[in-house]
């Protein structure tokens, strides 16, 4: 393995200081959750080493979204990251492939880098809407491909797979014997209503997702991996017995009161987030200097510019910045263009989403 840092991370607004940013735009979850809001306190407990493949509670309440699941299909992982770690560095070797799609979260990209194995980017376009294009992924395929990767609803565009292309995938890797990893983290906030879960189309299809940004909790590092392959799930146990052993019970804990509340949690988030889509849909169409693809999932979405703003690109992130006090992900966070940027619009407050659109614009005009 050879690890590089991803300037996702480089730039975050954690890493640069959050108290240098005012209108933070630059986030891809909700609103950071306290204890309170939930209605929680933490109970005395044990401090002991939890159950391997996390609380079972917490796994069928997980398996419970998917037709047919049960909580032997889930381990419980340190965040989607963790899962996606997981997964990579058990199916992937220097011998292997893996065809993946492009822009995407920055770990979907950078662990199969630093294995090594060969990788086909499957890169989606502005023009083409952000979709995927399954005959572009068929034609990708070799003997050595292992795994299909995919995000739905997609990061950093908000973009969503119809379930005839989710299930197009499906039996495309079931085709070519090769596993399809969907990241889900999205899932919950999917405007259309949301899809199957992945894992439940077939055995050879993994699932991935987490709590962190459809819930708020980011900071309790709770994600998951489904499989129904028993096999495969043990080898994924493995790799998170020699990484952590277990993961911490309190996290776990907390995880399991949001889970069996997520109904009441989702309901009143997903019509806040609508309202939130609207404002900045409102925006778009009255920013003449942007274009997009109108998201229908997640909490982001990836404008472009037209045109080059006044005195190039880095101009404008630094004028955004320095002088208008906003934050957004530039392009190259997701191997894109510069003229790209990600808008994160379910995490600052509606004023400050406000005032940081309104940011934008001035920047963009020097």
């Amino acid at each position: 393995m050879r690890y590089v840092r991803m300037p996702i991370e480089v730039e975050s607004p954690e890493e640069y200081g959050y108290a240098r940013i005012r209108f933070n735009l630059s986030e891809s979850s909700v609103a950071d959750q306290r204890l309170s809001d939930l209605g929680l306190t933490i109970p005395d407990m044990p401090l002991l080493y939890g159950e391997h493949r996390g609380r079972e509670r917490l796994r069928e309440l997980i398996a419970e979204e998917g037709s047919g699941l049960t909580a032997a299909d889930v381990l419980v992982t340190t965040g989607a990251a963790g899962a996606l770690f997981i997964i990579a560095t058990s199916l992937l070797g220097p011998a292997d492939h893996l065809v993946v799609i492009r822009p995407n979260y920055a770990t979907n990209l950078e662990t199969p880098r630093a294995i090594g194995c060969e990788t086909t980017h499957i890169d989606l376009s502005f023009e083409d809407g952000f979709r995927i294009d399954i005959d572009q992924v068929a034609a990708a395929l070799k003997p050595a491909t292992r795994i299909i990767s995919v995000t739905c609803p997609h990061n950093p565009t908000g973009v969503m797979l119809s379930e005839a292309e989710l299930r197009a995938l499906v039996d495309l890797a079931a085709r070519h014997g090769c596993r399809l990893l969907v990241d889900e983290t999205y899932r919950d906030l999917s405007y259309e209503g949301r899809l199957p879960q992945a894992a439940s189309l077939g055995k050879h299809v993994i699932s991935v997702s987490s709590l962190s940004k459809a819930y708020g909790v980011p900071g309790i590092r709770i994600g998951w991996l489904i499989t129904q392959d028993p096999a495969l799930q043990e080898v994924f146990l493995a790799a998170s017995e020699q990484i952590s052993i277990c993961g911490s019970v309190m996290d776990e804990w907390v995880a399991e009161q949001v889970m069996e509340n997520r109904e009441a949690i989702l309901a009143p988030r997903l019509a806040e987030m609508r309202r939130r889509l609207a404002l900045v849909s409102d925006w778009m169409a009255g920013e003449d200097r942007l274009e997009w693809v109108r998201p229908s999932g997640g909490v982001v979405c990836f404008p472009r510019m037209k045109a080059e703003p006044a005195v190039g690109t880095d101009a404008f992130y630094r004028r955004l910045l320095e002088d208008h006090g906003a934050y957004v992900g530039p392009g190259h966070w997701f191997e894109m263009p510069d003229r790209y940027f990600r808008v994160g619009y379910g995490w600052p407050t509606a004023e400050d989403l406000s005032a940081g659109l309104a940011a934008i614009s001035a920047a963009l005009r020097g």
